[in-house]
């Protein structure tokens, strides 16, 4: 990830519209593939998504990849006894493929968790920046499936595959998350000359033959993934300071060049074998980001393109057993904020060493789904409708042309108010107001601009889900 941090306090203080939107760009170059822009809706339509960062680094419970960065920033920080010799401490960390051996792996529990969250759509790091492989690949022995790694001898050794084929089996979409820069490739960081940051350590007009032989063995092995492991719908590309140097890229590192990996070529091959595929080039401007991905960030208002918000349910990306999970309310606000304004919520869980999702991801996942299933009708399918927000309110538009208004409840409110005030919209004269969950009838009035609803009182006595309710209506206009 490109690690930005976001408290805990920032992100109620976003929720609550206090603080300034996400880095969030200009619109993505226009996509004319008409299969990618059926596949564009489909991902619209799906609203939630699982990432999961796991890799060799889960048995320290550090940052993913990042304390190989020789960047003075809190995330790359070593610790340990290895951690005063960078050398040492990078030999350290790449032997830990030697006791990589997560026999509790089980991602048929891992799919049946996420789908009773009511969760679409998988992503899988099938290679961080480390350049570890969680999939057999056959451009390097950096991999799960190597006889260095003792999981090799396990029959669910290629990790990768065991997860998308036990998530397509529950009908979720699946993609790959695929790191371009791998800093365990002499291609990348050759290890004549040391690195100084997360960029390429030589010069690569002065040594094209090296940037080539990077170039293929980038472009096979994401050809491996898009012909050896079904179908897949997304390839979600990391690291964006690997990109052509333009005068308006971001400037990546100390030392920022062209690192022009031929994106048009891979672009080609990955859709000849995946007809329709989502390519995110995350923070690359041009033609191979189909939807932004704003890190840690929600937008201010609805954006006038396909985005996601990617975000750790957790503090940390990766796994820690002592870290703190973001409370259930806290989750499920988020959810609707995003989906309101027109985005996917795409949530990472970071596996344990042995192979398990933590427990208190798991009770959250089991939260979030009690909720979803009485609401999920109210962020399925749906698409942004002005103004997105009013107060504690969330709307969204449904395609029969129904406008759903999604109260968020505060910490201390365990239950619906008597009435609730909605100024942006009136409903149709004679339209039934549905509360989501609830059999008894809910009576409205009009008010002024807007209208009043009265929560009928067996629904206030005995609430169909916590954290926030739904109301549907039809308006008289849009």
């Amino acid at each position: 990830m490109f690690r930005r941090t976001f408290s805990i306090v920032g992100l109620w203080l976003a929720l609550s519209g206090m603080t300034a939107g996400a880095e969030t760009g200009a619109a993505p170059e226009s996509e004319t593939d008409t299969l990618v822009l059926k596949k564009l809706e489909w991902f619209q339509d799906m609203k939630f998504g699982l990432l999961m960062h796991w890799g060799t680094y889960s048995q320290w419970q550090i940052v993913e990849s990042w304390t190989l960065c020789p960047e003075d920033e809190n995330w790359c920080e070593r610790r340990g006894e290895k951690s005063r010799d960078y050398f040492e401490y990078k030999q350290a960390y790449e032997n830990l493929q030697t006791t990589f051996n997560p026999i509790r792996f089980d991602p048929d529990s891992w799919a049946a968790a996420a789908k009773e969250a009511g969760m679409k759509y998988v992503i899988f790091t099938t290679k961080h920046h480390d350049g570890f492989c969680m999939f057999d690949t056959k451009e390097t022995d950096y991999k799960v499936t190597s006889k260095a790694c003792p999981f090799s001898a396990n029959p669910r050794a290629n990790i990768a595959r065991e997860i998308l084929a036990s998530f397509r089996k529950q009908g979720f979409g699946t993609g790959a998350y695929f790191s371009k820069p791998d800093w365990h490739n002499q291609d990348y960081w050759w290890p004549y000359f040391p690195p100084f940051d997360r960029n390429v350590n030589y010069d690569i007009k002065k040594y094209p033959q090296k940037w080539d032989a990077f170039k293929t063995f980038t472009f096979n092995q994401i050809r491996e993934l898009m012909s050896e492991y079904g179908t897949m719908d997304i390839l979600w590309l990391d690291g964006g300071w690997v990109q052509p140097m333009t005068a308006t890229s971001p400037r990546w590192g100390k030392a920022p060049c062209d690192q022009d990996i031929d994106m048009p070529k891979i672009a080609a091959m990955a859709r000849s074998l995946q007809p329709g595929l989502i390519i995110v080039d995350r923070a690359v401007e041009g033609r191979h980001q189909n939807y932004r991905t704003p890190e840690q960030e929600v937008p201010d208002t609805a954006l006038s393109y396909v985005w996601e918000t990617c975000m750790p349910m957790a503090t940390s990306w990766s796994y820690v057993s002592t870290d703190t999970y973001k409370p259930t309310s806290m989750l499920i606000h988020l959810l609707v904020d995003i989906v309101a304004k027109g985005g996917n919520l795409l949530l990472n869980i970071g596996p344990s060493p042995e192979g398990e999702l933590p427990p208190t991801s798991l009770e959250r996942l089991k939260e979030i789904g009690a909720w979803m299933t009485v609401n999920g009708n109210a962020l399925y399918y749906t698409r942004a409708i002005a103004p997105y927000k009013e107060g504690k309110i969330c709307f969204t538009r449904l395609p029969n042309g129904r406008v759903n208004a999604i109260y968020l409840a505060d910490e201390n409110e365990s239950a619906p108010p008597e009435t609730i005030t909605i100024n942006s919209f009136t409903p149709k004269t004679r339209s039934k107001m549905i509360m989501l969950g609830v059999n008894a009838d809910v009576k409205w009035e009009k008010a002024g601009k807007g209208f009043v609803i009265r929560i009928p009182e067996s629904a206030r006595q005995n609430p169909p889900c916590n954290y926030a309710w739904t109301f549907q209506f039809e308006v008289e206009s849009l």
